[in-house]
């Protein structure tokens, strides 16, 4: 596969999620394009007493700290797969609208995703983000078997 320029990868920190980094990585390494790693969150509700106790550091224990560590460990693992040009970015949202936010403010060309809940009885009644971005993504998506 060749003639990417820009990958995007979600992640949720989830194993199987990494797989899908680790799959994307290889491929971004193969074509020399830059690898976006995403993964969307939502805030955790401040609690007050931990903003109290804390003050500036409260954020360590609220907020997107987790989204953060999250797409820091998948970089490490990124770059271990061989890919050089690495980017990140935690965004708040819903997956499957954060991860097309990404692809359409990156001008990606493609947008690989794991498999998990596609297959799942949750997943063809309510939805899951590889069934919604296959859906509504207008460029190539992979879906990489990680489950």
């Amino acid at each position: 596969m060749g003639g990417y320029r820009t990958i995007v990868v979600g992640t949720d920190g989830s194993e199987t999620s990494f797989r899908a980094v680790d799959r994307a990585a290889a491929l971004a390494a193969d074509s020399g394009a830059t690898l976006v790693i995403a993964c969307a969150y939502f805030p955790e509700r401040p609690d007050p007493r931990a903003q109290d106790a804390l003050g500036d550091d409260a954020y360590q224990v609220t907020g997107s700290a987790p989204a953060d560590d999250t797409v820091s460990r998948a970089r490490d693992r990124a770059a271990v797969a061989g890919a050089t040009k690495i980017e990140t970015e935690a965004v708040q949202g819903k997956p499957a609208e954060t991860l097309q936010r990404v692809v359409k403010d990156r001008g990606a060309d493609l947008l690989v995703v794991g498999n998990r809940g596609l297959n799942t009885l949750a997943g063809r009644i309510i939805g899951s983000v590889p069934l919604d971005v296959v859906r509504h993504t207008p460029i190539d998506v992979l879906v990489v078997h990680t489950t």
